[in-house]
């Protein structure tokens, strides 16, 4: 069957095939005769160099760019020759896209003369072809369609280029002569420029061009892998002017330094290389506000290194960056005259004035963006190293470094007046701190203070070395080591306040959110959560940035986990249910990316995610979060189950429990626990039963507790907690098995003292979630049974319905009139927390026992106790915190006005009651 479709080719393709295998025969024989005993000798195997010893010439952006829009002018005109118009049509598309991005290339204004050329020719083609209309007729409908669909495009598109058209047929000659002058001049200027600098090269050996002066040489070093390092046309001009220190004058190195600015992005210029430039220019500047001048420029150029948004700077660069930042900052220590502000444009010889000018010299600089960058740029690298590895540590050591840094910017602002950038800088360091425990804060101060001080001065001193020496020494003015409290809470209090007093609305928002992690960091829960309250920062979260929205879901995980750790399971439900209520809890955090079957990202979504990502070691534990919540939503879930045997799916507080719940039971065979869901599902099964004790081992056996510093005090509460829900669940499953039951049986079947299920069962009592009475002789409980029957529960789901009914209506009628109708502020908060959107920005509920039951009602009970099962679980409720005494930070007034409406709605219930 083969040979059917290569007979078909023709001979043609069959001797151009054989030619090519004999030459490639040929070839391998001159090459293995040549290569047979110099295989690994660099001088025999250098494959990609050319015999005449040329080197790789780099081709620059703008070259590529033009080839592409003349490859596209090329197909138009193989189109145009077969007239196919929907060919056409995709490349006059395309080169519009191509025109974009030379212009972005080229930074001109001017439209390349190629495109103007395309689009007359493109014009006189359309022209005829729309006078042809025999040939028009005989045209596929494909090809009709956009034949006319090209008419509109180009009429519209050469609109914007009428008066460079018109041009063009004038004198279509000239133009692309012009055009040629000009690619030629830039080709001259650029020549000396040709070859990239390796960087690794410059790493390397950075500095050590200026030694070799006296040789007369050109400082050319082959390294093994085949690069030259050539010496530039400025280096060779800087060699010249600045060899005779003597001849060395302020106007010399500003048209030196000019020069250098002026290079900056403009194609050839090594990012290294001017670098190494402005490095030496700092040495040689005349005063210090020229000084100044240049290393600002200067940091700015190390900040370049790196053009890229997703890699990082070079830590050495960045360790650089710091110490002339510091250098800066002794400068303006040393000269309290200079001031830096980038507001005010400065003159040009502002920088001549000299150390003894009695004025203000004003410098043009940012200290508030250069720190801010800096801070990223650590940032990014610790998103990019891997964090299994040792160089992370490393990394993550020289956090001190920038810390101090911050402190002395601060510092100087704050002493400057300048109190609102000083916030800013303040909220960097807050950012570095509010995520760590005492432990770990206490483990960097060590670190901080055990640093040699001879790391940066050595660094300085090598600095110094190189070259000539430096024309305006500076003395170490500001501090090197960062000073720290011995409590963090300290010093985050010192850094908060700053910013609460002086910082902008998003400054002041941040530094609350990380002050609400760190008191929950320190089990410090009503303190986090009456900040919270009293910020409203959950009603506005939804108009944040996305890192802000990060922070806060970083602040409420905390907040959770918090109140688990103090025994607050319906509070730490709460914080936790709107985080798992999705799927999507990596997302959230910002600590990795999910794949999902059902919605494909975009490389750009991607990219923008991974951006956001946080650090490995700022990660909070996704399986003890997990466990956390699930604990929770199982001693909130279980009694309540039991409670409301009735109709009971209308009743649920964590959904996302109750789909693991059903998930697990339908299962055939269920082996030992693997995992954290599977664990929390086997002690369920267990608490249902009344087993606390198996359901506390099965829970105390996961290795998530060991994360935890009060361990044994966790668990202790926890041990607590699932006897008491056993105790309820128990007395809700088996009340109808019992007419009455002792005290003292209670006591020893759950192991709790008589104090505790006494208090456990007369709460019951009194919120009717038990129909029973104490007999106080016989010390037994009297149970009441209440026997509902099919028909009653049938009764019971057909008022649930109407009244779900009676709710949408009177919402429906309220959008329509535009208001009038008085709705209870709890009904609007009958929804499944987990669905409604910004809820984890809702209101906390004082009134956590208010979670009677349809168990203990023989009538209608308004809402058929949705409301009341959301009570139970302590969520956020805007009804119990504004209409019936909830912790708020609003007027008197209108809190006033808000339990007038919460009464009208009690007796609105009363009345439908009756």
């Amino acid at each position: 069957m083969a040979s059917r479709f290569w007979t078909q080719g023709g001979s043609d393709s069959e001797e151009e095939s054989s030619d090519y295998e004999d030459d490639v025969e040929n070839e391998g024989v001159e090459t293995t005769t040549q290569t047979a005993g110099s295989r690994y000798l660099q001088a025999n195997a250098s494959d990609s160099d050319d015999s005449d010893g040329q080197k790789r010439v780099v081709r620059s952006a703008k070259d590529k760019r033009f080839e592409e829009m003349a490859a596209t002018v090329d197909q138009m005109k193989n189109a145009m020759k077969i007239n196919d118009w929907v060919s056409l049509q995709e490349s006059f598309d395309k080169i519009n896209k191509q025109l974009d991005k030379v212009m972005r290339v080229t930074e001109a204004e001017k439209v390349p003369t190629l495109y103007i050329k395309a689009l007359v020719m493109l014009e006189d083609f359309l022209n005829q072809a729309m006078a042809n209309k025999e040939a028009k007729k005989k045209m596929s409908s494909s090809n009709a369609k956009a034949l006319n669909s090209m008419k509109q495009k180009l009429k519209k598109n050469n609109k914007q280029y009428e008066d460079l058209i018109n041009k063009y047929r004038e004198n279509p000659e000239s133009e692309e002569v012009k055009d040629e002058d000009e690619e030629s001049e830039e080709e001259e200027e650029d020549e000396d420029e040709e070859f990239e600098e390796d960087p690794d090269n410059i790493r390397a050996g950075s500095g050590s061009d200026n030694d070799d002066d006296d040789d007369g040489e050109e400082a050319e070093d082959t390294n093994d892998s085949g690069w030259v390092r050539q010496t530039g046309r400025r280096d060779k001009s800087i060699d010249k002017q600045f060899k005779n220190p003597s001849e060395i004058t302020w106007e010399t190195v500003n048209k030196k330094f000019k020069e250098v600015v002026a290079a900056r992005g403009r194609k050839g210029t090594g990012r290294f290389e001017q670098v190494e430039q402005l490095t030496f220019l700092t040495k040689v500047a005349k005063t210090p506000a020229q000084k100044l001048e240049i290393l600002f420029s200067l940091i700015s150029a190390q900040f370049d290194v790196n053009p890229g948004l997703s890699g990082h700077m070079p830590i050495n660069v960045w360790k650089k960056c710091v110490v002339n930042m510091l250098i800066v900052l002794d400068i303006l220590t040393q000269y309290p005259n200079i001031v830096v502000n980038d507001m005010v444009e400065p003159d040009e010889n502002e920088t001549q004035k000299a150390a003894d000018y009695n004025g203000t010299i004003r410098v043009w600089g940012n200290l508030v963006a250069f720190v801010e960058r800096i801070d990223i740029e650590f940032f990014k690298s610790l998103q990019s190293i891997d964090p299994h590895t040792r160089e992370y540590v490393e990394r993550l050591r020289d956090e001190p470094m920038f810390l101090v840094l911050a402190q002395d910017v601060q510092e100087y602002l704050e002493q400057a007046g300048e109190f609102k950038a000083a916030s800013k800088v303040a909220l960097r360091r807050v950012e570095l701190i509010y995520y760590k425990p005492q432990e770990v804060y206490d483990a960097m101060r060590k670190l901080a203070e055990q640093t040699d001080e001879g790391d940066n001065g050595e660094k300085a001193i090598e600095e110094e070395s190189r070259g000539p020496s430096a024309f305006i020494s500076v003395p170490e003015l500001v501090p090197r080591k960062p000073t720290f409290p011995e409590n963090s809470r300290t010093m985050m209090d010192m850094l908060v306040s700053l910013i609460y007093k002086y910082g902008d609305e998003r400054t002041k928002a941040r530094a609350m959110l990380c002050d609400i992690y760190h008191h929950a960091l320190l089990d410090e829960f009503s303190t986090a959560r009456d900040l919270l309250l009293m910020s409203h920062l959950q009603d506005n979260v939804q108009q944040m940035d996305v890192l802000s929205q990060i922070l806060f879901n970083r602040a409420m995980a905390q907040l959770g986990l918090c109140a688990f750790r103090v025994g607050l399971v319906a509070e730490g439900h709460s914080c936790l249910s709107e985080l798992y209520s999705g799927g999507k809890v990596k997302e959230l955090l910002a600590q990795g990316i999910s794949q999902s079957r059902y919605h494909e990202k975009t490389p750009e979504q991607e990219r923008l995610e991974r951006r956001r990502q946080m650090p490995y070691h700022m990660h909070i534990n996704l399986e003890l979060l997990e466990a956390v919540h699930l604990i929770c939503a199982m001693l909130l879930e279980v009694p309540n189950m039991a409670a409301n045997t009735h109709g009971a799916k209308s009743k649920v507080i964590s959904k996302t429990f109750r789909r693991l719940l059903e998930v697990s039971e339908r299962q055939t065979f269920t082996g030992p626990p693997e995992n954290v869901r599977d664990h929390v599902m086997a002690a369920t099964r267990a608490l249902t039963k009344g087993d606390f004790q198996k359901a506390f081992d099965v829970i105390n056996s996961l290795d998530v507790w060991r994360l935890l510093r009060n361990r044994e005090s966790v668990l202790e509460m926890l041990k607590a907690k699932i006897k008491e829900e056993a105790l309820r669940t128990y007395l809700f499953t088996f009340t109808s098995s019992y007419d009455s039951l002792s005290l003292d049986q209670l006591t020893k079947m759950f192991d709790l003292s008589e104090v505790q299920t006494h208090s456990i069962v007369s709460k019951m009592m009194i919120n009717e979630e038990l129909h029973a009475s104490w007999d106080q002789p016989t010390r037994c409980i009297i149970f009441h049974n209440v026997e509902h029957s099919r028909l009653q529960a049938l009764a019971f789901q057909l008022t649930e319905k109407l009244s779900i009914l009676a709710e949408s209506n009177e919402r429906a009628m309220e959008s329509r009139t535009g208001g009038g109708l008085d709705l209870s502020l709890r009904r609007r908060d009958n929804q499944d927390y987990a669905a409604v959107t910004g809820a984890m920005g809702a209101k906390w509920q004082d009134n956590l026992s208010y979670n009677q039951g349809r168990q203990g009602r023989s009538g209608f009970t308004g809402g058929g106790g949705r409301s009341l099962a959301l009570g139970q679980a302590g969520g956020y409720s805007r009804g119990q915190l504004r209409g019936s005494g909830g912790y708020s930070g609003r007027a008197a007034a209108a809190r006033g006005s808000q339990m007038d409406g919460s009464n009208r709605m009690v007796s609105l219930n009363k009345g439908v009651r009756v």
